[in-house]
């Protein structure tokens, strides 16, 4: 049975830090594409990043290129996501995906966390 799940949610401040993790198990994490996506209440779940099997190559949303970084321990079977420099606009559910394709769509994804609450105050 896979399971994605994420933790590090939380609040922050304006201009702070939080660092997202999302441990995978039960699929063989090499073989995965790993995403992070995010959905604030009322709007559509959006792309946030995505990292390649061996960690070499990462894309981010345009919007979010700077501030956030993906990276991956695949001795850990386990993604991160450091937030830097928040924003009020960053509050949302984040959600942690593997998929089997370089891919900025949340439709390609096979496997799904629950999402990890952040929320960022001004």
């Amino acid at each position: 049975q896979v399971q994605l799940v994420e933790s590090g949610g939380g609040s922050a401040q304006a201009g702070g830090s939080l660092r997202l993790s999302c441990a995978a198990s039960g699929l063989t994490f090499t073989r995965f594409y790993m995403g992070w996506f995010r959905q604030a209440s009322g709007k559509e779940r959006e792309f946030v990043a995505v990292i390649n099997s061996n960690g070499s190559g990462a894309s981010y949303a345009d919007s979010l290129k700077g501030r956030f970084t993906i990276s991956r321990d695949n001795a850990k079977s386990t993604v991160y996501l450091q937030m830097n420099s928040l924003k009020p606009e960053d509050t949302a559910v984040y959600y942690c995906a593997a998929g089997t394709a370089w891919t900025t769509s949340a439709k390609s994804y096979n496997y799904w966390g629950r999402g990890t609450q952040v929320t960022v105050s001004s």
